[in-house]
């Protein structure tokens, strides 16, 4: 009995990825606490969002990116009974209808508490962040994925607006609470959104290149069902040039910031652009190296695991910057 409670409940968390929804979650939370604050207290600038309307905020996103991991699966087991039969949990371990019925559950849940949030920072019109992001996820398992770069774009969008929203929210309750805030701290605010613009392009492009080399990984079992992935309509070559082409511009952007770093303290050799090279840079290199040669299923698996750490670690740069 105990065995399969803790086969459900590892189950479960295996199809609402809980590392992906920790991640979500630490994202706002390091980008509210070890970003946004650090400038705005250099200017004087107390945070106005109180700490549990953001954390409403939060738990609303990961319910929602939750929701949309389960309806993915729920329509995805097809695909997956091709690629991964060993870890399918949607008609295997979890009923078909309690998926739906936990979709639903977290959908609304997320989305009623987004709701609150909103309202409760005078700012209503937030909460369409919350609602169009639940409606993307389920038209990304039923129509988006299995077309060529749209569900790959709606992903990468997400993933973005993820970083995107703590700024969003403080900024707009900082508004509202001071109307001439804008006008007196324009500097502080494009300070806010330069920093919070390069995090979000971060994760855009990096997730873009993920989903097309788990694309290539899934190859497969999408061309058996029907799907019109880049891998499918291109080709594996010349997705892994899209992808070697993404990790460019990555260290491109990464570049501009060690750069940037420089001008400011006059050293190329500091705890910023070391960070950046050893736990950025580099291993986009590798990464790179490893999609290209890149054969088998498996190596496309491992290579999209690096790209993951990758991502971890462009967002533990938030230390960095803050100690800094």
């Amino acid at each position: 009995m105990n065995k399969l409670l803790n086969n459900k409940i590892f189950a479960f968390l295996k199809l609402i990825r809980i590392e992906n929804l920790i991640m979500i979650a630490l994202t706002q939370i390091l980008l509210r606490y070890f970003v946004l604050q650090k400038v705005l207290n250099q200017n004087s600038i107390p945070l106005e969002l109180n700490d549990a309307l953001f954390y409403l905020v939060v738990l609303s996103t990961v319910l929602i990116a939750a929701a949309g991991y389960i309806i993915n699966d729920y329509f995805d087991m097809k695909t997956d009974l091709i690629n991964h039969p060993d870890t399918v949990v949607v008609g295997k371990i979890i009923k078909r209808r309690w998926a739906i019925i936990l979709h639903i559950t977290f959908t609304v849940l997320g989305i009623v508490i987004g709701m609150y949030a909103a309202l409760k920072t005078g700012y209503l019109r937030l909460a369409i962040f919350h609602i169009v992001a639940a409606t993307l996820l389920w038209f990304y398992s039923t129509h988006f994925k299995k077309q060529l770069l749209v569900g790959n774009l709606v992903v990468s969008i997400l993933t973005a607006s993820v970083a995107f929203m703590p700024f969003v929210y403080e900024m707009g309750l900082m508004q509202k609470i001071h109307p001439g805030f804008a006008s007196l701290h324009k500097d502080v605010i494009l300070s806010c959104f330069k920093i919070t613009f390069i995090y979000s392009l971060f994760a855009f492009i990096t997730s873009l290149a993920r989903e097309i080399i788990k694309d290539m990984e899934d190859h497969k079992g999408d061309e058996a069902t029907g799907g019109h992935t880049m891998p499918i309509v291109w080709g594996i070559p010349a997705s892994k040039l899209n992808v070697f082409f993404l990790i460019v511009i990555t260290v491109i952007l990464l570049s501009f910031v060690i750069y940037n770093t420089f001008k400011f303290y006059r050293i190329i050799i500091n705890q910023n652009n070391v960070y950046i090279m050893l736990a950025l840079i580099i291993p986009l290199i590798i990464l790179s190296l490893m999609t290209l040669k890149a054969k088998e299923s498996k190596q496309f698996k491992n290579a999209s695991l690096l790209l993951k750490f990758i991502m971890l670690m462009g967002l533990a740069y938030s230390f960095i910057f803050y100690y800094n």
